[in-house]
């Protein structure tokens, strides 16, 4: 019996908190994304949208594909050490790759602003 509400609370906890994740870094991401593309707002819209969708396709794909446990669940403490490792595991996976599309698009960002600065008049002030 204890196996089965720990997957049971495992589903839930870690896909709601998949789907917080992934509005907050729909919301909050728009704004970064229109600098990174140099203003382009639809260009940014679009990638949003499209990074939001492989962030749940991976997130809901990994939750699923580590749900299944090998070991026997007899307590209640078993069943929270279980429930704790998965979680854990999940909220890795979702910091790991929030800091990786941050550091993508900074990458991507700076090569826009030095190609920006390349198309500067010499001798005029560069940003």
């Amino acid at each position: 019996m204890f196996i089965e509400g720990t997957y049971l609370a495992y589903l839930l906890v870690s896909i709601s908190v998949t789907i917080w994740v992934a509005r907050t870094l729909h919301q909050r991401g728009g704004v970064f994304l229109v600098d990174a593309f140099g203003g382009n707002k639809e260009l940014a819209d679009s990638v949003n949208h499209l990074l939001v969708v492989g962030f749940y396709l991976i997130n809901v794909g990994y939750v699923t594909f580590t749900l299944r446990s090998y070991g026997e669940v007899l307590t209640l403490r078993a069943a929270m050490e279980l429930f704790a490792d998965k979680l854990g595991l999940v909220l890795l996976v979702l910091g790991g790759m929030h800091f990786f599309n941050i550091y993508v698009f900074s990458r991507f960002r700076k090569q826009a602003l030095g190609r920006l600065n390349e198309t500067v008049v010499p001798g005029s002030l560069r940003i």
